[in-house]
């Protein structure tokens, strides 16, 4: 359930039996066709999907992250990523001080990782409470699906591109792109970054089939239900 479809006396006497919690955390950066938000909408969607049948609250998604390298894209907004860090950790607090004790932080940006470090220092500070850290699209099942469906699969590509990501009236090309050299990209400016990469896709096609992205997506919410719902002290 989204903790937006609650009040502040219904959350008290949830905590009082299931002190289990979901927080998710995206990026608003270009992944070319698609949406500015793909990362954001992903990460809530498979957070609610995934908590709702365990009646567990879902927080709302932070839709702002650590993303430097796109921001000559318009639209694209970064987070200094001390920024980032404090407000994963402001956020944590406020769940923490309503009760909860057992956080599953869904993330699905690859830019915020460090924040997974912050929250480590977090937890000396909070002892007694637990924090999974949950890079849903990258997580065993689900990227063994991924690759299984096709191997050429990066950002901005074919495998963030579901029916709830694309954009009404933009069609994407037809034909894979190459996949871009990842080493010389790394090394390069956001500028830089932009001219070699075009329009953000980092290579392979831009568009499956739902049969195979709603078979991906069975297992991505399936695998977050398992780590929210089992394998608490």
């Amino acid at each position: 359930m989204r903790i937006a479809e609650m009040n502040w006396m219904q959350v008290e006497q949830h905590v009082m039996r299931d002190r289990r919690a979901v927080l998710p955390l995206g990026s608003t950066e270009q992944h070319a066709q698609l949406s500015l938000c793909v990362d954001a909408i992903l990460a809530d969607r498979v957070s609610i999907e995934a908590a709702q049948p365990l009646d567990v609250p879902v927080f709302p998604v932070i839709s702002y992250g650590f993303t430097p390298s796109f921001v000559d894209y318009a639209g694209t907004v970064t987070l200094r990523l001390s920024t980032l860090c404090a407000l994963v950790c402001d956020v944590l607090d406020g769940i923490v001080r309503s009760g909860f004790r057992q956080i599953v932080v869904v993330n699905g940006h690859g830019g915020n990782a460090p924040a997974q470090g912050a929250t480590l220092e977090w937890l000396n500070d909070h002892r007694g409470v637990q924090v999974k850290w949950h890079n849903w699209y990258n997580a065993p099942l689900t990227w063994a699906k991924v690759k299984a469906i096709d191997p050429v699969a990066s950002h901005a590509s074919w495998m963030e591109n579901f029916p709830w990501t694309r954009l009404p009236g933009v069609r994407p090309p037809d034909t894979p792109k190459p996949m871009v050299d990842l080493a010389r990209y790394q090394r390069l400016d956001a500028g830089a970054k932009k001219a070699l990469i075009g329009d953000g896709n980092f290579g392979g096609l831009y568009q499956r089939s739902d049969v195979d992205m709603l078979a991906i997506w069975d297992v991505a919410v399936a695998e977050t239900r398992t780590l929210i719902a089992a394998d608490w002290d």
